[in-house]
């Protein structure tokens, strides 16, 4: 097995902290996090990734453990938030200037981002897709207190990009063929959901004797209504983020195929095909066995490295991606790192960096560089490759993605 330097220990936690990072490359914000984690009672360990930096609730690159509780507010408010790829037929030779600045309107046009959502929900079988009538039903059974006035919102949210970090590229790999990724999560359904469980875990009594700076990781306990109540509405929304992603994937399919079949490029029409897809998590929660103990498992901006697990590990809008198969390190609770991660805050990037910055560093790649995209500079991510590289004994490289055309919310 591939030695490392890595994990080491975080010095002064309460319970066992072992990070594929040094103390002395994480802001202290998210350190002081990741020590408030270690004081959960009831944590049985915690591992930090790579690209571990500050976020809401809990450090955003970390993997908590528990036998009988787990922090809704650790899982985030973008339950089941992940990544997808697909290797198409293409080949970068075969797509021109002229190729890419179409098909980024046509992904636009079919694939609604920010805060947009479609006319009407979308019909999953005319795209080929199983019929998700049995999985709607099961909206009705969400516990959340008033979820059940956004049915209308989540049916037409299904689909959708969102904002922020989330993405639909063109990449191409060491062969120069063509894939297409994209990254989102479950919308505005998953938010409320989230928020409401939430706010539910620090009314419980028996999380009055959380020290303050832990109340925002109030948990639910193993075998209660509220713990039952949130895993429902979870797994519900883990669902819909991979049904949502995976609709996108079918938009982007059917315009990659409609503009190389019906000849509107620049060349005779060409018939796409597609292999099978990558589809993974990295906000989620799973029931996993650790060290022969059934665990609670949260991931929060970490994926799930198994051995032989294929997984899509992006970078920043300029940066590409790394497709990887996990090595299953019992060490890091078999997980890998979810990106590049930040190294500032969005704010920071707004006042550090300008569209002439946007437009220099996405030379070259067909994209928006307006001022709507500053915070998502790749100057404001750590760099992916140092991140891939201390993360060796966790996941191998399958193949390295070079960015061609990005489209943001």
């Amino acid at each position: 097995m591939t030695t490392t330097e890595y994990p080491t220990a975080l010095r002064g936690a309460t319970a066992p902290v072992l990070m594929w990072a040094h103390e002395h490359e994480i802001e202290a914000s998210a350190l002081n996090q990741l020590r408030s984690v270690s004081e959960l009672p009831g944590l049985y360990g915690l591992r930090v990734m790579p690209d571990v930096h500050w976020g809401n609730g809990a450090t955003v690159g970390s993997v908590i453990a528990m036998e009988q509780a787990l922090a809704p507010a650790a899982v985030g408010v973008d339950i089941g938030c992940g990544v997808n790829a697909v290797r198409t037929s293409l080949t970068l030779e075969g797509l021109s200037d002229r190729d890419l600045k179409e098909l980024r309107k046509r992904f636009e046009k079919a694939i609604p981002v920010g805060f947009n959502m479609h006319d009407r929900a979308v019909n999953a079988r005319r795209l080929g897709l199983q019929d998700d009538s049995i999985f709607w039903r099961q909206f009705d059974r969400l516990r959340a207190d008033g979820i059940d006035k956004m049915a209308d919102r989540a049916h037409r949210q299904m689909g959708t990009l969102g904002g922020g970090n989330h993405f639909i590229e063109l990449t191409t790999d060491s062969t120069g063929q063509v894939w297409i990724t994209l990254h989102s999560g479950s919308r505005g359904v998953g938010n409320e959901l989230a928020k409401r469980h939430i706010s539910k875990a620090k009314e419980l009594p028996e999380n009055a004797d959380l020290p303050k700076h832990l109340q925002e990781l109030s948990l639910f306990y193993r075998g209660t209504p509220e713990m039952d109540a949130y895993l429902n509405d979870l797994h519900w929304a883990q669902e819909y983020a991979m049904r949502s992603r995976t609709v996108m994937m079918e938009l982007v399919k059917r315009e990659l195929g409609e503009h190389f079949v019906t000849g509107t490029h620049s060349h005779a029409p060409v018939f796409v095909t597609f292999d099978e897809e990558i589809n993974c998590h990295h906000n989620y929660v799973a029931e996993e066995i650790i060290d022969g103990r059934n665990m609670i498992v949260t991931r929060k901006g970490a994926i799930s490295a198994k051995k032989g697990e294929l997984a899509l590990i992006p970078g920043s809008m300029a940066t590409g991606s790394y497709i990887v198969r996990g090595l299953g390190n019992e060490a890091s609770f078999q997980s890998a790192s979810h990106g590049a991660g930040r190294k500032m805050s969005r704010s920071e990037a707004k006042k550090r960096f300008t569209v002439e910055d946007v437009e220099r560093t996405m030379q070259g790649i067909e994209a928006r560089t307006d001022a709507g995209v500053i915070d998502e500079i790749s100057l404001a991510y750590k760099d992916l490759d140092s991140v891939i590289e201390a993360e060796k004994d966790l996941v191998e490289v399958v193949q390295k993605l070079d960015t061609i055309l990005c489209v943001k919310g």
